[in-house]
Protein backbone atom coordinates (compact mmCIF):
# COMPACT_ATOMS: atom_id res chain seq x y z
CA UNK A 1 0.00 0.00 0.00
CA UNK A 2 1.21 3.27 -1.23
CA UNK A 3 1.23 5.98 1.90
CA UNK A 4 -1.42 8.43 -0.08
CA UNK A 5 -4.10 5.37 0.78
CA UNK A 6 -3.42 5.61 3.99
CA UNK A 7 -3.95 9.69 4.42
CA UNK A 8 -6.69 9.22 1.99
CA UNK A 9 -8.42 6.32 3.58
CA UNK A 10 -7.83 7.06 7.03
CA UNK A 11 -9.10 10.70 6.30
CA UNK A 12 -12.61 9.28 4.69
CA UNK A 13 -12.74 6.97 7.69
CA UNK A 14 -12.36 9.79 10.51
CA UNK A 15 -15.13 12.07 8.16
CA UNK A 16 -17.55 9.13 7.89
CA UNK A 17 -17.31 8.33 11.87
CA UNK A 18 -17.93 12.45 12.75
CA UNK A 19 -20.35 12.52 10.46
CA UNK A 20 -22.71 9.55 11.82
CA UNK A 21 -21.75 10.97 15.85
CA UNK A 22 -23.00 14.35 14.38
CA UNK A 23 -26.13 12.87 12.87
CA UNK A 24 -27.08 10.09 14.21
CA UNK A 25 -27.99 8.47 10.87
CA UNK A 26 -25.10 5.73 10.14
CA UNK A 27 -26.70 6.28 6.50
CA UNK A 28 -23.95 9.56 6.94
CA UNK A 29 -21.05 7.24 6.82
CA UNK A 30 -21.88 5.01 3.55
CA UNK A 31 -20.39 7.68 1.34
CA UNK A 32 -17.30 8.46 3.38
CA UNK A 33 -16.60 4.90 3.85
CA UNK A 34 -17.03 3.72 0.47
CA UNK A 35 -14.44 6.23 -0.94
CA UNK A 36 -12.17 5.16 1.55
CA UNK A 37 -12.61 1.61 0.44
CA UNK A 38 -11.66 3.39 -3.19
CA UNK A 39 -8.92 4.96 -2.13
CA UNK A 40 -7.22 2.15 -0.23
CA UNK A 41 -8.05 -0.24 -3.03
CA UNK A 42 -6.27 2.50 -5.49
CA UNK A 43 -3.30 2.83 -3.65
CA UNK A 44 -2.54 -0.88 -3.47
CA UNK A 45 1.23 -1.98 -4.03
CA UNK A 46 1.08 -5.40 -5.13
CA UNK A 47 4.54 -7.25 -4.80
CA UNK A 48 6.11 -8.09 -8.35
CA UNK A 49 8.38 -11.08 -9.57
CA UNK A 50 11.50 -8.70 -11.24
CA UNK A 51 12.56 -10.87 -14.48
CA UNK A 52 16.57 -11.17 -13.83
CA UNK A 53 17.58 -12.13 -17.11
CA UNK A 54 20.17 -9.77 -18.52
CA UNK A 55 18.94 -7.25 -21.63
CA UNK A 56 15.74 -6.94 -20.26
CA UNK A 57 13.60 -3.55 -20.49
CA UNK A 58 10.47 -3.87 -18.02
CA UNK A 59 7.47 -1.77 -18.21
CA UNK A 60 7.23 0.96 -16.25
CA UNK A 61 3.55 0.79 -15.05
CA UNK A 62 0.52 -1.31 -15.18
CA UNK A 63 -2.20 -0.94 -18.32
CA UNK A 64 -3.25 -0.87 -21.64
CA UNK A 65 -0.29 -0.29 -24.53
CA UNK A 66 -1.94 1.82 -26.88
CA UNK A 67 1.06 2.42 -29.31
CA UNK A 68 4.68 1.14 -30.29
CA UNK A 69 6.00 3.24 -33.14
CA UNK A 70 9.72 4.48 -34.12
CA UNK A 71 10.83 8.27 -33.36
CA UNK A 72 13.50 10.58 -34.07
CA UNK A 73 14.45 12.10 -31.33
CA UNK A 74 18.21 14.58 -31.71
CA UNK A 75 19.95 11.43 -30.42
CA UNK A 76 19.04 9.54 -33.49
CA UNK A 77 15.89 7.17 -34.08
CA UNK A 78 14.56 5.45 -31.28
CA UNK A 79 10.95 3.37 -30.35
CA UNK A 80 8.56 4.40 -28.25
CA UNK A 81 6.04 2.06 -26.43
CA UNK A 82 2.78 4.11 -25.14
CA UNK A 83 1.07 2.81 -21.82
CA UNK A 84 -2.50 4.05 -20.99
CA UNK A 85 -3.33 3.36 -17.12
CA UNK A 86 -6.82 3.41 -16.34
CA UNK A 87 -8.00 4.43 -13.03
CA UNK A 88 -8.24 0.92 -12.14
CA UNK A 89 -4.57 -0.01 -12.75
CA UNK A 90 -1.90 -0.39 -10.27
CA UNK A 91 -0.45 3.61 -10.25
CA UNK A 92 3.32 2.58 -8.99
CA UNK A 93 5.65 3.12 -11.37
CA UNK A 94 9.15 1.56 -11.73
CA UNK A 95 12.71 1.54 -13.13
CA UNK A 96 12.43 -0.66 -16.63
CA UNK A 97 16.58 -1.08 -16.17
CA UNK A 98 19.54 -0.92 -13.73
CA UNK A 99 21.22 2.06 -14.16
CA UNK A 100 21.56 5.69 -13.40
CA UNK A 101 19.57 8.71 -13.29
CA UNK A 102 21.57 10.09 -15.65
CA UNK A 103 18.30 13.04 -16.19
CA UNK A 104 15.02 13.95 -14.25
CA UNK A 105 13.11 16.92 -15.62
CA UNK A 106 9.75 17.64 -14.55
CA UNK A 107 8.15 19.84 -17.55
CA UNK A 108 4.25 21.93 -17.17
CA UNK A 109 1.39 20.87 -19.53
CA UNK A 110 -1.84 20.27 -19.68
CA UNK A 111 -4.51 17.68 -18.80
CA UNK A 112 -5.85 16.47 -22.25
CA UNK A 113 -7.19 12.19 -21.93
CA UNK A 114 -4.26 10.30 -21.89
CA UNK A 115 -5.65 8.15 -24.48
CA UNK A 116 -4.64 11.48 -26.74
CA UNK A 117 -1.43 11.05 -29.00
CA UNK A 118 -0.91 15.24 -28.37
CA UNK A 119 -0.56 14.16 -24.46
CA UNK A 120 2.81 12.86 -24.78
CA UNK A 121 3.94 16.03 -25.75
CA UNK A 122 1.42 18.36 -24.69
CA UNK A 123 0.25 17.52 -20.84
CA UNK A 124 2.15 17.77 -17.79
CA UNK A 125 4.95 15.06 -17.71
CA UNK A 126 8.39 13.76 -15.55
CA UNK A 127 11.17 12.66 -17.98
CA UNK A 128 13.26 9.97 -16.47
CA UNK A 129 16.18 8.55 -18.38
CA UNK A 130 18.18 5.93 -17.09
CA UNK A 131 21.87 4.88 -18.28
CA UNK A 132 22.73 1.04 -17.97
CA UNK A 133 23.66 -2.01 -19.64
CA UNK A 134 25.26 0.31 -22.55
CA UNK A 135 22.09 1.98 -23.48
CA UNK A 136 20.06 4.78 -22.49
CA UNK A 137 16.09 3.88 -21.86
CA UNK A 138 13.79 7.21 -21.11
CA UNK A 139 10.26 6.68 -19.83
CA UNK A 140 7.79 9.56 -19.34
CA UNK A 141 5.42 10.11 -16.01
CA UNK A 142 2.57 11.84 -18.31
CA UNK A 143 -0.32 13.03 -16.49
CA UNK A 144 -3.94 12.34 -18.09
CA UNK A 145 -7.71 14.28 -18.06
CA UNK A 146 -7.71 13.19 -14.14
CA UNK A 147 -4.43 13.15 -12.96
CA UNK A 148 -3.13 16.61 -11.10
CA UNK A 149 -0.01 14.92 -9.47
CA UNK A 150 2.93 13.32 -10.54
CA UNK A 151 5.51 12.12 -8.12
CA UNK A 152 9.04 10.59 -8.33
CA UNK A 153 11.55 10.17 -5.37
CA UNK A 154 15.13 10.39 -6.93
CA UNK A 155 17.04 12.83 -8.44
CA UNK A 156 19.83 12.80 -11.10
CA UNK A 157 22.79 10.71 -10.26
CA UNK A 158 20.86 8.16 -8.22
CA UNK A 159 21.34 4.40 -8.87
CA UNK A 160 17.99 2.39 -9.16
CA UNK A 161 17.85 -1.23 -10.03
CA UNK A 162 15.39 -3.00 -12.54
CA UNK A 163 11.37 -3.05 -11.43
CA UNK A 164 12.29 -0.60 -7.86
CA UNK A 165 9.43 1.28 -7.38
CA UNK A 166 10.17 5.07 -8.00
CA UNK A 167 7.30 6.86 -7.73
CA UNK A 168 3.48 7.21 -9.25
CA UNK A 169 0.90 8.93 -11.42
CA UNK A 170 -2.28 9.43 -9.26
CA UNK A 171 -5.49 8.89 -11.52
CA UNK A 172 -5.96 8.01 -14.85
CA UNK A 173 -2.97 8.27 -17.18
CA UNK A 174 0.08 7.61 -19.62
CA UNK A 175 3.59 6.09 -19.28
CA UNK A 176 5.53 6.18 -22.43
CA UNK A 177 8.95 4.32 -23.14
CA UNK A 178 11.46 5.33 -25.00
CA UNK A 179 14.20 2.56 -26.06
CA UNK A 180 16.88 1.84 -28.56
CA UNK A 181 16.05 1.39 -32.62
CA UNK A 182 17.92 -1.26 -32.00
CA UNK A 183 15.90 -3.39 -29.16
CA UNK A 184 13.78 -6.39 -30.06
CA UNK A 185 10.01 -5.48 -28.78
CA UNK A 186 8.10 -8.65 -27.11
CA UNK A 187 4.78 -6.02 -26.53
CA UNK A 188 2.32 -4.78 -29.41
CA UNK A 189 -0.72 -2.20 -29.11
CA UNK A 190 -3.91 -3.81 -27.03
CA UNK A 191 -1.90 -6.16 -24.91
CA UNK A 192 -1.81 -5.21 -21.12
CA UNK A 193 1.45 -5.21 -19.13
CA UNK A 194 2.12 -4.78 -15.09
CA UNK A 195 4.77 -2.94 -13.61
CA UNK A 196 7.99 -4.25 -13.06
CA UNK A 197 7.08 -7.86 -14.62
CA UNK A 198 6.17 -7.30 -18.20
CA UNK A 199 9.06 -7.45 -20.22
CA UNK A 200 8.50 -4.49 -23.15
CA UNK A 201 12.22 -5.13 -24.97
CA UNK A 202 15.18 -7.23 -25.30
CA UNK A 203 18.64 -5.34 -26.01
CA UNK A 204 20.09 -7.01 -28.92
CA UNK A 205 24.03 -7.33 -29.03
CA UNK A 206 23.77 -4.00 -31.96
CA UNK A 207 21.73 -2.04 -29.26
CA UNK A 208 24.32 -1.49 -26.06
CA UNK A 209 27.18 1.33 -27.14
CA UNK A 210 29.65 2.62 -24.64
CA UNK A 211 28.11 4.88 -22.20
CA UNK A 212 30.47 6.84 -20.09
CA UNK A 213 28.17 6.22 -16.34
CA UNK A 214 28.03 10.00 -14.50
CA UNK A 215 28.75 10.04 -10.89
CA UNK A 216 26.13 8.06 -8.68
CA UNK A 217 25.11 10.12 -5.75
CA UNK A 218 23.55 7.18 -3.45
CA UNK A 219 21.21 4.40 -3.58
CA UNK A 220 17.98 4.85 -4.65
CA UNK A 221 16.36 2.82 -1.48
CA UNK A 222 13.82 5.22 -0.30
CA UNK A 223 10.15 6.17 -0.70
CA UNK A 224 8.57 3.23 -1.63
CA UNK A 225 11.45 0.70 -0.25
CA UNK A 226 12.98 -2.54 -2.23
CA UNK A 227 12.30 -4.28 -5.66
CA UNK A 228 9.49 -6.40 -5.55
Amino acid sequence: MVRDGYIYGVSLLVVAAAAVWLTGVWTWGVVPVLLAAFFLWFFRDPHRAIPTEPGLIVSPGDGLVTETVRIATPQGDRQRISIFLSVFNVHVNRAPIAGVLSEVRYRKGKYLNAMNPQSAESNEQNIVTVRGEGVEVTFKQIAGLLARRIVFHYRQGDRVERGQRVGLIKFGSRVDVIVPAEAELRVKAGERVRGGASVLAVLTEGAAVALPEPGTRRSAKAGFGENG
